[in-house]
């Protein structure tokens, strides 16, 4: 593929990542609730399970997966089950007046928040079979693993670009004020996504 070609995929690929999603909606939601530092933790979880799947993807996993029904849907129902939990969780929150932080989770220890991060992706079986349909489309039929790889680290590299660029942003004080005035708005618009995510994943088919 010519290098102009690629660097539309890079875009392509970092805009989709960017958009509003579980991910960017776990990390955002961390940031502002529980500092810059948490929601790098949370990031750097979602950047491990999206690596997870990319080599999995690689490695010829997501074949196995479209192969094995019930392994597809094993993923499929943990990764909406774990969605409707944060939804119900922000959903809880919205309805409560306590102060903002008031029994939050944020406090919890890094591996914890990190941890946290990695499960949305990898309960999210969109996520390796996003990898191998773009994989599918970039490579040649006869490409070899060198030139796989190679094209998920040079994908990978915007994924860390907007989630790392996703806890700064959302941890900055003028986001984190605004977040602090409608907190409740927030948690309600965080529950109402998560669901809608949930029910998305519902509906992915292996094909």
């Amino acid at each position: 593929m010519p290098g102009v070609e690629l660097v539309l995929v890079w875009i392509g690929w970092v805009v989709a990542g960017g958009s509003p999603g579980p991910a960017t909606l776990g990390i955002a939601g961390t940031s502002m609730q529980g500092g810059r530092r948490n929601g790098v933790y949370f990031a750097l979880g979602i950047l491990a399970g999206s690596a997870s799947w990319g080599i999995a993807a690689a490695l010829g996993m997501s074949t196995l997966m479209l192969a094995h029904a019930w392994l597809f849907a094993a993923v499929k129902y943990a990764g909406a089950a774990y969605l409707l939990f944060l939804a119900v969780k922000s959903l809880r929150s919205a309805m409560t007046t306590k102060p903002m932080f008031e029994g939050r989770a944020q406090t919890g220890t890094p591996v914890a928040i990190f941890t946290k991060g990695a499960l949305i992706h990898l309960t999210n079986p969109k996520a390796i079979l996003s990898w191998g349909a773009i994989y599918a489309l970039v490579l040649p039929p006869d490409a070899g693993m060198a030139q796989v790889f190679g094209l998920f680290a040079y994908l990978f590299a915007g994924s860390i670009l907007v989630f790392i660029g996703y806890a700064f942003l959302f941890s900055t004080g003028g986001v984190v004020r605004l977040y602090a005035a409608a907190r409740r708005w927030f948690e309600g618009a965080f529950a109402l996504l998560f669901g809608a995510a949930s029910l998305k994943i519902l509906t992915v088919r292996a094909e």
